[in-house]
This record gives structure tokens, sequence and C-alpha cells, in this order.
């Protein structure tokens, strides 16, 4: 009897032991793939989505190019030039009614020109809010009419005053330091948080311990008097 009781006790603990180990090493590796994890996704999602600026994504002009007929979503870049070109009056929105490129991104301090197609009649080249530019009255004449150097980063959006309700649009990205288009937060929903594995094993062996001390401690109750030793002989 106290060999089958102590091959339970020792089975018991061994039990437990290895619960234990389960739960720490299920822990400890838990918590590095999950921290690792965290970070990386962090990183991510912190430089692609980025807050107002920095150039770590598409520019966000706010649906102001979305009518423009010939604007797909692409910015043409002229990073890395002194000087880029745009035309004026391209064909687009029903005519010779847009810019090409309707959107570009140049460098702080480059200079951007407006060179018209003579198409399309007269046009000319407005800021759509308060920015810096402003070429004056319409013209058609074929050429380089208006030319500006930015200085500022940002995104700078401008209309043909004649055409603007055609969708005669276009924007100048200047620089670094502008708005992105965020992709989405990875969010931290939270809910209902479940029963590791591991504490589940714990349970079980802690209830086999319990089980196997009780059931001890009814031999020894019930039949602790009642064997003999080779003394009694």
């Amino acid at each position: 009897m106290r060999t089958a009781t102590g091959a339970t006790a020792v089975a018991a603990a061994g039990g437990t032991a290895a619960a234990q180990e389960g739960t720490e090493s299920g822990t400890a590796t838990g918590t590095a793939a999950g921290n690792e994890t965290g970070t990386m996704a962090g990183t991510e999602s912190g430089t692609e989505s980025g807050g107002g600026g920095g150039g770590g994504g598409p520019p966000d002009f706010g649906g102001f190019l979305d009518p423009v007929g010939n604007f797909s979503g692409s910015v043409t870049d002229a990073t890395g030039q002194d000087t880029a070109t745009v035309e004026v009056g391209v064909e687009a929105n029903g005519g010779a009614y847009g810019f090409g490129p309707a959107a570009i991104h140049v460098d702080n301090g480059a200079t951007v020109q407006w060179e018209w197609t003579g198409n399309g009649g007269g046009h000319n080249v407005v800021s759509a809010d308060d920015g810096p530019l402003d070429s004056g009255s319409a013209v058609s004449s074929a050429g380089v009419n208006y030319e500006h150097t930015f200085e500022e980063d940002g995104i700078y959006n401008y209309v043909c005053a004649p055409h603007e309700s055609l969708g005669m649009k276009g924007s100048v990205v200047v620089g670094s330091d502008y708005p992105i288009k965020s992709t989405g937060g990875s969010g931290s929903g939270s809910g209902p948080l479940g029963v590791p594995g591991s504490a589940k094993m714990l349970g079980v062996a802690t209830s086999v311990v319990m089980v196997a001390t009780l059931g001890m401690a009814y031999v020894f109750l019930r039949y602790g008097g009642d064997y003999e030793t080779p003394g009694d002989q």
C-alpha cells in the first residue's frame, strides 16, 4: 500500500513539474514572439501611416484631384531637378483642358515652369486657395508663360480659372513634409480574454494532485492500523 501511495505521489509531483515547465516555456515563448510581432507591426504601421507628413506615403490631396480626367492617382516624380515643366492645355476633361502632369513632386527650392501648348483657348494658373500661384489673366499663346520657385514644403493645389468647372486642376507636391494618405490604423480592439492552454494544463495537474492527496488521506484513515509489520509476527 505504501509503495502504491508513494508512486501516486511521485507521479502527481512529476505531472505538476511538467505542467509548470510547460507553462514557463509557453509563457516565455509567447511573450517573446508577441513582443517581436507587436514591435514590427507597430514600426511598419507607423512608417506607412505617418502622422501629418514626412513623405512616408502617397500625398493626400483631400479629393481635390478626384474629378480631374487625366489624374489616375500617380504623382510624377521630378525630385532631384532644379526645374520641372508642366504643360498647360493637354488633352483631358473633354478637350485641351488639362495640366500635364496633373500632379508633380519637386524638391524644395525647385522651379516649376508652366508651358502653354496653345490649345484649348485661354488658360491661366491660379492657386485654389490662398496659395502663391497666380499667372494673371488667361492667355492662349504657346510657350512658358509662367513659373514659380517653391520655398516651403507642402501641397499646392491650383486651377485654370476659365476651365475649373471642367476639371482643369493640378497640384505640386514640394519637399518631404506634406500631408499623406492614411493607410488605416492597426487598431487595438479589446475583447474577452481566453484562457491560455498552459493555464489549463496547470489546472488539470493541480486537480490530479488534490485527488491523489485526498485518496492518500482516506487510505491512511481507513486502513492505517490494520496492516501487519514484520515485527508483529
